[in-house]
């Protein structure tokens, strides 16, 4: 089945598409990369998604105008991958849509909401959309996040030691494969760098990590930062923008002169690598094999090698899944497991009571794809 997945993180830039061919063998279900493509949200666009999040106030008529503009440009996008990746069709899109919302109350979930109506990309292309995949685990008692761990777990089960799975978007989240495998979002990967970059250069982000190459860790800021309870809280657990932001450096920053923007990237750089390192070291990880955004960020990934010490720091594309694409290929994972009637959690990576098929499904013109009739859950995923 040739699946195209959809994703828009946390640092909400673009939309990146990644299509696969997608098939079961025995027990084994198998990813065939089809190619990638991303389109940068515009703007405007971006510019009232930014508006709209926390600590900001928004309306139901933004909501709404945003559903239809985030909806409208993954339809784009999928549209685009449909012709360029898949020759002209596809047989699945999974759209994870753009998250504008995670509700945490005392460290449990209680909604999360992600934007982009899927009617949009089904109407574009003509093809069935999975959907809204995060709000099934959260009613099944799961934090909803991170959805990718299922992904991890098949992939990298049958490596030694302890593998560690690492995503670095706006929220860094690692998934332990070792005996019975955990999930959970470590704290902010870029989130606090571009949030700074942003309010002190008007730039998106930290471009090769010039800035923090520039700067000097500030070490007060950096132990009140580190004191942040949600550090200290037990697996499984989620979080976001909600917490991460600029108003949470603001209350760190109260009573200290004032400090240097390139001492200030720099200090929020080496949370992230030291918050990553320190949720490895807990797990007594033996390898990191990292992805996402924060993977182009050399001071990044230098800092956190050397807080990770004799651990291995890699990508996820020497092993061969590209890492730009890694959660779009997850979503797209997520995607024909639900078309096929399988769960896509891993409960004890979620905190979910039991595995759920995931998402809504919005048909296209040939309906919905038939599910396979003997399809069993995979005990394991190869990259071919």
């Amino acid at each position: 089945m040739r699946v195209i997945g959809l994703m828009s993180g946390t640092s909400y830039d673009a939309v990146d598409a990644a299509a696969a061919d997608l098939r079961f063998d025995g027990d084994r279900l198998v990813l065939t990369p089809l190619g990638l493509l991303s389109q940068p949200y515009t703007p405007e666009l971006r510019a009232a998604i930014a508006g709209s999040l926390p600590p900001a106030s928004t309306s139901m008529e933004q909501v709404c105008r945003l559903d239809t503009g985030i909806g409208r440009a993954f339809a784009e996008v999928a549209r685009q991958a449909v012709e360029q990746l898949c020759g002209g069709s596809a047989d699945l899109i999974v759209s994870h849509g753009q998250t504008v919302f995670h509700w945490v109350d005392g460290g449990t979930v209680r909604g999360t909401l992600q934007l982009g109506q899927p009617a949009w990309i089904a109407e574009a292309t003509g093809t069935a959309v999975v959907s809204d995949l995060r709000a099934r685990d959260v009613a099944a008692g799961g934090q909803g996040a991170p959805l990718v761990s299922i992904l991890d777990v098949l992939w990298l089960r049958g490596r030694p030691g302890v593998p560690i799975a690492l995503n670095l978007g706006g929220i860094a989240n690692i998934t332990v494969v070792h005996g019975e495998p955990v999930a959970f979002d470590t704290g902010p990967a870029n989130a606090l760098i571009d949030a700074v970059v942003q309010e002190l250069t008007g730039r998106e982000f930290d471009v090769d990590g010039v800035m923090a190459g520039r700067g000097r860790v500030h070490d007060v800021l950096l132990e009140r930062l580190l004191s942040e309870p949600y550090y200290g809280r037990s697996a499984p657990k989620s979080t976001g923008k909600e917490l991460f932001n600029l108003a949470y450096l603001a209350r760190a920053l109260e009573g200290l002169s004032e400090i240097p923007a390139d001492d200030l990237v720099a200090t929020v750089t080496a949370l992230t690598a030291r918050t990553v390192a320190d949720a490895v070291r807990r797990y007594g990880g033996t390898e990191v094999i990292a992805s996402g955004g924060g993977i182009r960020n050399p001071v990044l990934m230098d800092q956190l090698a050397s807080e990770l010490g004799p651990v291995p720091l890699r990508s996820t594309d020497e092993l061969g899944l590209p890492s730009a694409a890694k959660e779009a290929y997850a979503f797209a994972v997520l995607g024909f497991l639900t078309v096929n009637g399988l769960g896509g959690t891993v409960p004890s990576c979620t905190g979910a009571r039991h595995p759920s098929v995931l998402g809504s499904v919005t048909p296209g013109a040939r309906g919905i794809p038939a599910a396979g009739r003997d399809a069993r859950p995979p005990v394991s995923l190869a990259i071919e």
